[in-house]
C-alpha cells in the first residue's frame, strides 16, 4: 500500500515507520491514523519482522493533533 503521511520500510528485520509531515511538524491528522493503523497490521503479518520502530521526519517528532 502507498501511503501519503507516513513512510514504511523494513530493513534487518526492523520495520521503520516515519511520519512524514516536517512542514507541519508531523502533527497528527485522521488520515496518519489511518495509515499507521495499516503499517502496524502489515508489520504484525509479516514474520520476518521482529521490531518497529517509528520516527519522525524534519525536526520534530510529533507536534500532537493538528488543529490547523
Amino acid at each position: 500500500m502507498a501511503f501519503s503521511e507516513i513512510a514504511y520500510e523494513v530493513s534487518d528485520r526492523i520495520a521503520t515507520i516515519t511520519l512524514r509531515r516536517p512542514e507541519r511538524l508531523n502533527a497528527f491528522t485522521l488520515t496518519m491514523r489511518a495509515e499507521l493503523i495499516e503499517a502496524f497490521d502489515q508489520a504484525d503479518a509479516d514474520d520476518d519482522v521482529r521490531a518497529v520502530v517509528v520516527t519522525g521526519a524534519g525536526r520534530a517528532f510529533c507536534a500532537g493533533a493538528d488543529l490547523g
